[in-house]
């Protein structure tokens, strides 16, 4: 729309208020376009730009292709919002088996050695989100843990983001950031023994970091400090012992999720895996029936149809720290009813003419647009009004102002239909019914298979 304008020239900023701007692009042909910014998170401005005034919401950018017609604001995106259901299926139950990863030895053809702690990224090369550092300790006989005293202690700093302790192959503790702070310290008393005792830290990298300043320079994974405390002489720095790097699981390089690898290792049915719960623990599954969404307690994973055979689909799931896989179940995911919410002064791309900036043209007032899925039309609606609704789909409810026609006029315009669309305007209903105060129009309609919309009964609240 404004590609002219904004491949010409850098931006000319101008303050238009304490926290708004507008970042003008012009050429010597006279395009122009512009961006009016508010970067007050709390409260909505109006700011006088070209001699107009607009209305710019609280943290938001409005986008004037012309200069002069806002056909977008960043806080006014109209997208429809689902309801989702989780329906039970009449499969049968899942026939698991189990495989455990070996945690007590390496293959050393996947191994490297060096002095020091390195970073995860650069030795995985993001071919696995796993990456084992491994390192020995000798302690002697004489330690005072071995004779009654308190433990040692491991104390682990990552800079993200989970990590597993394996004390001689046995779990001995994980810690985990958060979406907020990647980085934690682990710390948790080990049960070390007398003579030569392996330290093996499984550090979980979950993607790449994608989003913000300077993310390219983040490190992740174990860079330490690694030490252990307690011990008679104090206190023991590993971080520069030398250390073993393996990266990825076994199962990983085995292959273990494909159809022509799976039998490559020795599964054990799962009721016996389920009798002694084991960490790095592989579950697979064959089935004949199309997986749709598969039920955790507590989560759940959608299952793309794209990825589906008629027949002879194979499942596996990898869990770190055990789960009981008889615990999940399969479900459809259906749409229960769906939510729309759009102010009456809602920036219409239609209400701009590329060709010819600035002519007058019809104006063309927003619409609520609401779709079920296919097979599904709107059998009734839950909430609807035009005014100045409170709270999120699935739980609105009614402002202090209300148009009391709204209910009727989204019943007639979509009851019935798998799709619709309701104008809004004040003449659409009845009257306004808030002078001079901004409107919005707040729908969420029930949707349900086509042959029960005709049968069920009205859904006002």
């Amino acid at each position: 729309m404004c590609e002219r304008a904004l491949v010409s020239a850098d931006p000319i900023v101008t303050s238009l208020g304490s926290f708004q701007q507008a970042h003008v692009y012009t050429t010597e042909s006279g395009d122009c376009a512009a961006f009016l910014s508010n970067y007050d998170t709390k409260s909505a401005a109006r700011v006088l730009f070209n001699n107009m005034h607009y209305n710019l919401p609280p943290w938001s950018i409005s986008i004037l292709p012309d200069c002069r017609n806002a056909v977008f604001n960043t806080a006014k995106v109209g997208v429809q919002t689902s309801q989702m259901q989780m329906l039970p299926t009449n499969v049968d139950m899942f026939s698991w088996e189990s495989y455990d990863e070996d945690t007590s030895s390496l293959d050393d053809s996947m191994t490297m050695t060096a002095e020091g702690l390195l970073e995860q990224i650069n030795v995985t090369r993001d071919a696995s989100d796993y990456l084992w550092y491994i390192t020995s300790v000798d302690i002697g006989s004489s330690e005072s843990f071995l004779h009654g005293g308190e433990l040692p202690t491991l104390i682990v700093q990552s800079t993200g983001h989970a990590v597993h302790i394996f004390i001689n192959g046995q779990l001995s503790g994980s810690a985990f950031g958060t979406r907020e702070n990647r980085r934690f310290t682990y710390t948790g008393k080990v049960n070390l023994r007398a003579g030569t005792n392996k330290i093996a830290l499984l550090s979980v990298a979950m993607g790449l970091p994608n989003v913000g300043g300077h993310f390219e320079t983040w490190n992740t994974g174990i860079l330490g400090p690694v030490a252990l405390h307690g011990l008679n002489q104090g206190k023991w720095d590993l971080s520069w012992q030398k250390w073993t790097y393996q990266v990825g699981l076994k199962g990983e390089s085995m292959n273990l999720v494909s159809p022509n690898n799976i039998y490559s290792v020795e599964w054990i049915e799962g009721s016996l895996a389920a009798q002694k719960q084991q960490p790095l623990r592989w579950h697979k599954v064959n089935k004949n029936d199309n997986y749709k969404q598969l039920q955790y307690d507590g989560c759940g994973y959608h299952v793309p149809r794209s990825w589906l055979k008629p027949t002879q689909n194979l499942l596996v799931i990898f869990e770190e720290l055990g789960g009981d896989p008889t615990r999940i179940s399969l479900v459809k995911r259906s749409v229960s009813s769906v939510c729309a919410e759009i102010s009456e002064y809602h920036p219409n791309i239609k209400n701009w003419q590329i060709e010819s900036y600035g002519k007058a043209e019809e104006f063309h007032r927003p619409k609520v647009h609401l779709r079920c899925s296919p097979g599904q039309a709107i059998s009734s609606i839950k909430f609807a009004s035009f005014g100045t609704p409170l709270g999120t789909c699935g739980s609105y409810q009614q402002g202090p102002c209300h148009a009391p026609a709204s209910y009727a006029i989204l019943e007639k315009k979509c009851i019935g239909k798998q799709r619709c669309a309701v104008t809004i305007a004040n003449s659409n209903f009845g009257q306004d019914p808030c002078p001079n105060v901004l409107k919005r129009l707040t729908v969420e309609a029930v949707c349900a298979p086509m042959t029960w919309t005709t049968a069920q009964p009205n859904g006002r609240g």
